[in-house]
């Protein structure tokens, strides 16, 4: 029976929607996603949906409230984990919100990075893969299997 952890990412856009809201992860020794940068979110817990989990991981981890957003995708991640948990993540983009985003938090500084030089910055090996769908103009939602060994993707595909 496959019974992966349920999570949600999202990428939180600027008001010119130029510019995407990111958390640096360096403020925990021994984090998973140490150096890296990544969208907002996490685990949903049991008495939420989807969307409600998003918009609460987004107060909690930036201060914000989501006023819009839509789910962009989902991505099977078999293996992710540090010790090989599997992952199947609802991807969001937020596209209007109130409020200020903090700094930071207990993961890492938040910034604000343009969506040109976001391809440059650390990340996921995987997160490669399904970016471009996050930010494209297709309004399909996609939802992607992408397998990972020992901390890599070794194998991308997706349909919408």
């Amino acid at each position: 029976m496959y019974m992966p952890l349920i999570g949600t990412l999202g990428y939180i856009l600027s008001p010119d929607q130029q510019q995407v809201l990111l958390v640096h992860r360096n403020a925990r020794k021994g984090d998973y996603h140490l150096g890296k940068y990544n969208g907002l979110g996490g685990k949903m817990e049991a008495g939420e949906d989807v969307k409600a989990c998003m918009i609460r991981e987004i107060e909690e981890e930036a201060g914000i409230s989501c006023r819009e957003m839509i789910l962009r995708g989902t991505v099977n991640w078999p293996g992710f984990g540090p010790n090989g948990e599997n992952w199947l993540g609802f991807i969001f983009l937020v596209t209007a919100f109130g409020g200020t985003p903090k700094q930071s938090n207990e993961e890492g500084n938040l910034g604000w990075y343009s969506l040109a030089e976001m391809e440059k910055l650390p990340m996921w090996e995987g997160d490669r893969f399904f970016l471009p769908l996050v930010f494209d103009d297709d309004p399909r939602p996609f939802h992607g299997h992408m397998p990972y060994l020992n901390g890599h993707p070794v194998s991308w595909h997706y349909s919408r």
